[in-house]
């Protein structure tokens, strides 16, 4: 099966086109010169095709051709890390620029390829919970998720912290959210990251808290805004939501019932903001997490076969050609 790695075609063709009008510009003016000095530029009509073809070489590499699979090796270190991540309309503010959920997005992808041999899920919640992508060691499949992380995803609705957790609960096997039953502690070591601006309308968190505690799950959370805060804009209007007074709906973060997650569960609370950038902290305590006696094992995965070099490789030998073939615009007499 054939497939792209940067399948962006359409820029690739404008800088083949741009490429194409240079050379252009370029062959003629030269041709130009020649005449009026009387030399003869007839070399030009090799350069000009030659270089094309080199253009559109690289640019075929950089879009990265892949033709078939091929199995790869990968160390995977015993460790399972859920992300939770808010996507409720407050998440919309832009008291972090761009947007809170936005700048989550982006501290979240750089979480991933920081953690390129265990496995990661992903869980959306705001009024409502959902497992987007459940524990992969695929990350361009999970990073694709994130990626397109919006807040039309859930209902809209007051934001509940107890949701996820209790699915993320639910995946550890545990029988029953806030029961005394739960399941023994995972043979991988398990994290999870809550990302969210703080905003609970749901219920009391302690039972669910409790039967994480148990499972040895740690939780940290990744608090995103500012207590100043912002509008929160209404959908599909220029204008920001506003209450039943007529006032606009201001969002600041809530850092409490974050707080309260991470000391319950092990785990910590990191601010992420215009000012703050609490992610190194947030990737040294996951890097810390003790791992099963099991150690490290192997894992092998199907990647695309990119086949890059072969285009790469003949626009360097007709970069070489190129050199050769010399075009004499001028000539000094002694």
């Amino acid at each position: 099966m054939f497939t792209w790695a940067y399948p962006d075609f359409l820029l690739a063709a404008a800088g083949l086109a741009l490429l194409a009008l240079l050379l252009l510009l370029y062959t003629r003016r030269t041709a130009r010169l020649g005449q009026r000095l009387g030399l003869g530029v007839g070399r030009l009509a090799w350069k000009l095709p030659l270089r094309l073809a080199v253009g559109a070489l690289l640019l075929l590499a950089w879009l990265g051709p892949a033709l078939g699979v091929r199995q790869q090796a990968v160390r995977t270190s015993g460790q399972d890390v859920w992300l939770l991540v808010d996507v409720s309309r407050s998440m919309d503010a832009a008291d972090v620029v761009p947007t809170r959920l936005l700048r989550a997005q982006a501290a979240l992808n750089e979480l991933v390829a920081a953690f390129p041999a265990d496995r990661l899920g992903l869980i959306v919640f705001g009024s409502e919970a959902y497992v987007q992508c459940p524990l992969t060691y695929d990350q361009p499949a999970l990073q694709v998720f994130l990626n397109t992380l919006n807040t039309k995803l859930v209902p809209p609705g007051p934001t509940t912290l107890r949701a996820p957790l209790d699915l993320l609960l639910t995946r550890l096997g545990a029988a029953t959210p806030a029961g005394a039953g739960v399941a023994a502690t995972p043979p991988r070591a398990v994290a999870a990251v809550v990302v969210s601006d703080g905003e609970d309308f749901g219920e009391n968190l302690e039972p669910v808290l409790r039967a994480l505690g148990r499972t040895g799950a740690r939780i940290y959370t990744m608090g995103v805004g500012t207590a100043i805060g912002a509008p929160v804009p209404a959908p599909g209007a220029k204008v920001g939501l506003r209450d039943a007074q007529g006032r606009p709906v201001v969002s600041r973060l809530r850092e409490a019932p974050l707080l309260q997650v991470a000391a319950q569960t092990g785990g910590q609370y990191i601010a992420l903001n215009d000012r703050e950038n609490g992610l190194p902290t947030l990737l040294a305590g996951l890097r810390s997490l003790p791992l099963p006696a099991s150690g490290a094992t192997a894992h092998t995965v199907a990647v695309a076969d990119n086949r890059y070099r072969y285009p790469l490789g003949f626009a360097l030998t007709l970069l070489l050609i190129d050199s050769l073939i010399t075009v004499r615009v001028l000539r000094l007499d002694q």
